[in-house]
């Protein structure tokens, strides 16, 4: 990539080109963001002040909330100031950043659903080994294999990206630097870098759903087996949250990525703003509306603050 590479400015069309849309469409999708800011951190901050929820599996929710407030911060602020903004140009640099920490947060994301969907295999399946095999020690050096190699596949991804010549139309039909609309741009030849980029994403997409699939193949196996329908009624219902989020996630980015690029349409945004902007804010509802260990943390919490806010309120009267 050269020096005039570098200068070259893309347009992003966005979401719409109607101008009464987008107004109300700004509103609904800064409104997602905030609960989607406030429900992940809420979620974080949660487990970190409540003992009850240092485990495995919530250490691992916590690193996907953070994810998915980063994955949905690349995307949403840009696409909030271009819905009121006339000037949609991006430059070379912003929009291979843009696609660089997308793919890296997407990865990760991939990685982090395929080590919860283990984690959930290991307590069902092997529970008197779980404390033993998904020690505090693997669990970090898993979620530290994961940033590592999520950050080596986004830099080879971005480069088979925008490692060719861009020489003629400028527009992307999106609200963000994807991909397959990428691509269409360059002039040079794109086979090896769409052979390299298949190869990452059946790596990072189709690789970690099928450790998905393989770990609920057992999980369900395991759970016929009990004698027990309580016993049963609460491994699915431990296990039903989290397939709630792979689904959310893997369905549309199935859809987005797994198809031919002549294939690809209008429903594209729609699958990607499924994916990028809707699902990370109810991935906070899935893991708590119905967890009865994030509302014990939750009411615990609350009945804290409220002696607390008591007690300071006592002494306040006194002085």
């Amino acid at each position: 990539m050269g020096g005039n590479q570098t200068q070259i400015k893309f347009i992003l069309l966005g979401i719409t080109d109607s101008p009464r849309a987008q107004t109300p469409l700004f509103v609904l999708f800064l409104l997602t963001y905030i609960v989607s800011l406030v429900g992940n951190v809420g979620i974080i901050s949660l487990v970190r002040v409540s003992p009850s929820l240092h485990t495995p599996m919530y250490f691992l929710l916590t690193h996907f909330a953070f994810i998915d407030i980063c994955y949905s911060t690349v995307i949403s602020p840009r696409m909030l100031a271009d819905l009121l903004s006339e000037d949609k140009t991006i430059s070379f640099t912003a929009c291979m950043m843009q696609f660089f920490t997308f793919a890296f947060f997407a990865a990760i994301e991939c990685h982090l659903l395929a080590m919860m969907a283990y984690d959930r295999h290991v307590a069902i399946c092997q529970p008197l080994l779980y404390v033993t095999i998904i020690s505090s020690r693997v669990c970090w050096q898993l979620v530290a294999s994961s940033y590592l190699f999520a950050f080596l596949s986004a830099i080879i991804y971005t480069w088979s990206v925008f490692g060719g010549s861009f020489c003629g139309p400028n527009h992307i039909d999106h609200f963000f630097c994807d991909v397959s609309l990428v691509l269409k741009l360059v002039c040079s030849d794109t086979h090896s870098s769409e052979m390299v980029i298949f190869a990452f994403v059946t790596i990072n997409v189709v690789g970690t759903s099928m450790i998905i699939l393989l770990s609920y193949i057992s999980i369900i196996r395991t759970v016929l087996r009990m004698c027990s329908a309580q016993s049963r009624a609460r491994a699915f219902h431990t296990c039903a949250f989290h397939l709630m989020a792979v689904s959310l996630f893997f369905g549309p980015a199935f859809f987005m990525y797994l198809q031919p690029s002549s294939r690809h349409g209008s429903l594209d945004k729609v699958a990607s703003i499924f994916y990028a902007v809707v699902t990370p804010m109810l991935n906070p509802f899935i893991y708590t509306l119905r967890n009865k260990e994030v509302k014990g943390a939750l009411l615990k919490c609350r009945s804290r603050f409220f002696n607390h806010w008591q007690h300071r309120r006592v002494l306040s009267l006194r002085t």
